[in-house]
C-alpha cells in the first residue's frame, strides 16, 4: 500500500489526471466546432446531406472521404489550439523565468546543454530504477 500511495502522490500522476480531464472537456469543444461548422461545409462541397455521406466518385468506386476529412480537420484544430494556447505561452514563460534568473536570454549552446543535462538525468533515473528492481 505504501508504494501505491507514493505512486499516487507523485506530481506526474496528478498532472496526468488533470490533463485527461481538460482534454475531455476540450474534445467536446472541438467536436462541436467540427460538427457545427466544418462538417456542413464539407457536406455542401460534396453535395451530401451529412458529412459521413460525402463521397468522391471515381468511376464505379465511391470513396467515403467525408469522415476522413472531418477527422483530419478535428486533429488539425486540436493541434493548432494546443500549440498556440499551451506550447507557445509555456515557451515564453520558461524564457521569462530564465531571463529573471540569469539576466539574459538563453543562447543556443545553453539550450543544448540543458537538453543534454535532461537526457543525462533521465539516464541516471533509469539506472537507479533498474538497480532498485534487482
Amino acid at each position: 500500500m505504501k508504494g501505491f500511495r507514493e505512486f499516487i502522490m507523485r506530481g506526474n500522476v496528478i498532472e496526468l489526471a488533470v490533463a485527461v480531464i481538460i482534454g475531455g472537456a476540450f474534445t467536446a469543444i472541438v467536436n462541436a466546432l467540427v460538427d457545427g461548422i466544418f462538417n456542413p461545409i464539407i457536406a455542401a462541397i460534396f453535395n451530401a446531406d451529412e458529412i459521413n455521406k460525402a463521397v468522391w466518385q471515381l468511376g464505379p468506386v465511391s470513396l467515403g472521404v467525408g469522415s476522413v476529412l472531418a477527422a483530419i480537420i478535428n486533429f488539425l484544430l486540436i493541434a493548432i489550439v494546443i500549440y498556440f494556447l499551451i506550447i507557445t505561452p509555456m515557451n515564453k514563460l520558461n524564457e521569462q523565468l530564465y531571463v529573471r534568473k540569469h539576466g539574459h536570454k538563453p543562447s543556443e549552446a545553453e539550450v543544448e546543454t540543458a537538453a543534454s543535462e535532461t537526457e543525462l538525468l533521465a539516464e541516471i533515473r533509469d539506472l537507479l530504477a533498474a538497480r532498485e528492481g534487482k
